[in-house]
């Protein structure tokens, strides 16, 4: 068989959707579960408009939340808007039967803000990005 190794920067959405769909039917294979990915996000907006102040970007996968991102709007930090979108995406989870949560950040106050939620640290990357830390924490979410 021939074949070729092609590197580019260009993102090619039908191969990523085909390597997607493979790699969804080779865990199914091997492991017995299917890929239930269902995105999730949780979103502040000025009311009347689509200004987005505040939001959270996650996914639902394997009885798992995972955080992809959370933004709080500067003006709005310290007023407890993250910890009720935290709370938000939390709450949705568990109606999907979620069991637990994971997010990774590097930013030290983030790093407290999920210590104050309940996650803790389960794995740490030295230098990522360069001169500091990537935190990967978890919690267990209790079924409702």
């Amino acid at each position: 068989m021939n074949f070729e190794i092609v590197t580019t920067d260009i993102l090619d959405l039908e191969h990523v959707a085909e390597l997607t769909n493979l790699l969804g039917q080779h865990i199914e294979e091997t492991s017995g579960y299917a890929d239930d990915y269902w995105p999730l996000s949780v979103v502040m907006v000025v009311p009347g408009t689509d200004d987005v102040m505040a939001g959270l970007h996650a996914g639902t996968k394997y009885g798992q939340l995972h955080v992809l991102a959370l933004y709080v709007h500067e003006n709005l930090r310290g007023r407890g808007v993250g910890r009720r979108l935290m709370h938000g995406a939390e709450e949705e989870a568990r109606r999907r039967s979620c069991t637990g949560a994971w997010l990774d950040t590097f930013s030290p106050d983030a790093l407290k803000f999920y210590e104050r939620l309940d996650y803790s640290v389960f794995g740490v990357i030295d230098d990522f990005p360069p001169g500091q830390k990537r935190f990967f924490l978890k919690k267990k979410l209790a079924l409702e």
